[in-house]
C-alpha cells in the first residue's frame, strides 16, 4: 500500500517504521523538506520524504497524526484527496483541538474532498503502536467511521502493525467516543500513575 503520513512525531513515526518493514511504501509529508527533523525515519526502507501535497498525490491512504489544534489547517494542506482514504489518529485532549469541533475527524471531513475517513490508532500510546505485544498477547485496535472501505483498510493496517484485532466501534457518530477512549488510556497512564506500558484487549467467552 502507498501511505502518506502527515505528522511524523511519536505516533506517525512508530507506524511509519512498522509499515515500512511490512513492505508498504511510506511517503512522509512535511511543510519544508529541507527542514525535516525526522532524518532517522527517512532512512527507513521503502520511505520517502516530500511536501505534503506530493506525499498525498503519491498515496492511496493518508494517516494524519499532527497536534489536534492543527486539524483544519492540515486538512486544507492535503490538496486533492478525491478517492483516497484518510485515517485520523489525533485526539482533542483537555479541550485543545480545532475551534468549533468536538472531534478532529469531523474537522477533517469538513475541509477535504474525500468522504472515506475513519478514526483509528488514536486509543493508545505511541509505545504500543511501536510494539503492541505483551508477554505473547497482542493488544487490540479500534476503528470508527461511516466508510466501510476505509474501515477495512484501517483494519488491515492495524494487523500489519502487529495488533491482534481491530474492532469496529461504529460510524461517524462514534468519533468523539473514540477520543474519550483515548483520554481513558491517558488518564490511567499519566494521571493515575499506571505508566505508559498498559493497553487494552477485548476478551470474549
Amino acid at each position: 500500500m502507498n501511505i502518506a503520513i502527515i505528522g511524523s512525531g511519536n505516533v506517525g513515526g512508530a507506524l511509519a517504521t512498522t509499515w515500512a518493514k511490512r513492505g508498504h511504501r511510506i511517503f512522509l509529508g512535511t511543510r519544508n523538506v529541507n527542514q525535516f527533523k525526522g532524518n532517522k525515519l527517512s532512512q527507513n526502507e521503502n520511505t520517502t520524504v516530500s511536501s505534503v501535497p506530493e506525499a498525498v498525490k503519491n498515496s492511496d491512504v493518508i494517516l494524519i497524526s499532527t497536534p489536534a489544534p492543527n486539524a483544519v489547517d492540515v486538512a486544507k494542506s492535503l490538496g486533492d484527496t478525491t478517492g483516497k482514504v484518510i485515517i485520523d489518529a489525533m485526539n482533542i485532549v483537555m479541550n485543545r483541538g480545532p475551534v468549533g469541533y468536538d472531534s478532529t475527524t469531523l474537522a477533517i471531513l469538513d475541509h477535504t474532498q474525500t468522504r472515506e475517513i475513519v478514526k483509528c490508532f488514536n486509543t493508545t500510546g505511541a509505545n504500543n503502536l511501536a510494539n503492541p505485544e505483551y508477554n505473547g498477547i497482542l493488544l487490540d485496535a479500534f476503528v470508527a467511521g461511516d466508510s466501510q472501505r476505509a474501515k477495512e483498510i484501517a483494519k488491515q493496517l492495524a494487523l500489519d502493525a502487529g495488533f491482534g484485532e481491530c474492532y469496529d466501534v461504529g460510524g461517524n457518530d462514534k468519533f468523539q467516543l473514540m477520543e474519550q477512549f483515548a483520554f481513558f488510556w491517558i488518564n490511567l497512564a499519566m494521571f493515575q500513575n499506571q505508566g505508559r506500558e498498559i493497553g487494552f484487549k477485548l476478551l470474549k467467552r
